[in-house]
């Protein structure tokens, strides 16, 4: 019976094996955020041809979107 707890708590203490490592999700996490603060800046309605919502905002979202791609594709160390 004994063993049988112990190999219980074994089971439980294993690391589990993620997809990714702890770099792409924090990466992964960063695009998001910089995806949201592009829609963000894309924002208002005083001026619809202003130079944040025609050049700037779609720059910022075409970066957030480009590093999640890099997020997913780079190898993990571990």
């Amino acid at each position: 019976m004994s063993k049988d707890r112990l190999s219980a708590k074994k089971e439980v203490q294993t690391p589990k094996n993620f997809v990714f490592g702890k770099e792409n999700y924090m990466l992964m996490i960063a695009s998001v955020a910089i995806v949201f603060i592009g829609f963000a800046l894309m924002v208002g309605s005083e001026d619809i041809f202003d130079f944040r919502k025609l050049t700037l905002a779609p720059i910022v979202v075409l970066l957030g979107f480009v590093l999640g791609i890099f997020a997913i594709m780079r190898k993990s160390k571990a």
